[in-house]
């Protein structure tokens, strides 16, 4: 049996989940969740827990009994303590701002990029050069930090751009010049 699959979701006091068919409705302190799960797998609720049930142990239902799982957990996770996406920018004049809830970039283009956030999504800014995408949807949360990131992809010579906290640029070399000075 799937290791995923089988480890029970907790529910944190103050989180309901409803269930109406094959759409999930969790509710909790940061918002309402609604996900489509596949109509072959089936969710259980127990005291304070809710299991992920497969049919069979066919090779596909064994794929989808994990991503149900994970899927139902990112959405409890989502209610109770929301996700957040770092996003570092390194380059010369390369800055970012608040205009309500809007993010405006300075990227060096001629002109400003605006980003504004779907809904769920909030825009938190530690330094003109850190920005944190915060909502209860894992997915649009990724997503939207992806987008952010896609303005100014990080360059490999000199590594200026956006990239996400943590990320590694491979870094180039730069032009070798002529060895021995020939004419």
């Amino acid at each position: 049996m799937s290791r995923i699959g089988r480890m029970p979701i907790a529910l944190p006091p103050g989180v309901e989940v409803t269930q109406e068919g094959t759409l999930i409705r969790v509710r909790g302190p940061l918002g309402v969740l609604e996900r489509e799960i596949h109509p072959e797998m089936s969710i259980e609720r127990g005291d304070d827990a809710l299991r992920v049930v497969r049919p069979t142990d066919e090779p596909r239902h064994r794929a989808l009994h994990g991503l149900t799982r994970t899927l139902v957990a990112n959405m409890v996770t989502g209610v109770t303590t929301g996700f957040t996406k770092a996003l570092e920018i390194s380059g010369v004049g390369y800055r970012a701002q608040l205009q309500g809830t809007k993010l405006v970039l300075a990227l060096g283009y001629s002109h400003p990029v605006e980003v504004s956030p779907p809904d769920g999504i909030t825009f938190q800014l530690e330094t003109p050069t850190k920005v944190a995408v915060f909502g209860a949807d894992k997915e649009l949360v990724g997503q939207t930090a992806a987008y952010i990131r896609a303005r100014r992809k990080p360059e490999p010579y000199k590594g200026k751009g956006i990239r996400y906290a943590g990320e590694q640029i491979l870094r180039k070399a730069g032009k070798a010049g002529k060895v021995g000075g020939g004419k």
